[in-house]
């Protein structure tokens, strides 16, 4: 078996198929199921290191599995969507999806956003910093733990959330554009990557500011892009 295995969550069996066929070529192990509650069933009984999720399913759609899952999981959840669905993706990714494709879509795209989530969640630790712990204000983040304290309390992030928190924190007071942020944490080229950012910068200041509304610690630079502060 190979080193990865990815669950595909559809309730067509020829588009699962055939994902089935364009990973498998790339040595990765697939899993199907097709609606939520088997997904949340294949995940308490394998090890899955990143699900292909469609959005649209009978008995258990995408955004009450992501829902569930990110209950107690942070393992990266690609959303499979229509073009039609645009407000159902941005509703994904609120509850904790890392990225979309949209249906039809093209075989090389997805395998490049597959391996991208695939070396993310498997080499968190790509930015180095020089403290085992960094420390702003009440903000406490283990890089060898891949941990976040708030306040004392540890505070469960996603995959993604916790590339770009790591990259803020480590370069405090340093300016990222949306370009630069979507370059250095999803590894590829930016392109029109303002919502995917901003939804995962706001699910940031929810787990991490007292009044998300008025953050003290992640702030935007209006017209420039995000900071940490402290």
């Amino acid at each position: 078996m190979s080193k990865y295995h990815v669950l595909v969550v559809d309730d067509e069996a020829e588009i699962r198929e055939a994902i089935n066929i364009y990973l498998r070529n790339e040595d990765i192990t697939v899993f199907q199921a097709k609606n939520g509650r088997e997904a949340l069933e294949v995940l308490d009984n394998v090890e899955i290191h990143l699900i292909l999720l469609d959005i649209m399913m009978p008995e258990m759609d995408g955004i009450k599995a992501t829902f569930k899952i990110r209950e107690t999981k942070n393992i990266p959840i690609i959303m499979l969507s229509a073009k039609s669905e645009d407000m159902d993706i941005v509703l994904g990714l609120n509850v904790g999806a890392d990225d979309y494709v949209t249906k039809p879509f093209n075989p090389i795209e997805l395998i490049a956003r597959v391996k991208s989530q695939l070396r993310r969640y498997t080499n968190l630790g790509n930015y180095k910093a020089s403290e085992e712990e960094i420390h702003v204000g009440g903000l406490t983040l283990n890089i060898q733990a891949k941990s976040l304290l708030v306040d004392g309390e540890e505070v469960r992030l996603t995959a993604t959330e916790y590339k770009i928190l790591e990259l803020l924190m480590v370069n405090k007071g340093h300016i990222f554009s949306i370009e630069q942020i979507y370059g250095k944490v999803w590894k590829e080229t930016y392109h029109n990557a303002e919502n995917t950012v901003a939804v995962h910068v706001r699910r940031i200041r929810e787990k991490i500011e007292i009044n998300p509304k008025e953050p003290k610690y992640l702030k935007v630079v209006w017209g420039i892009g995000y900071k940490i502060e402290g």
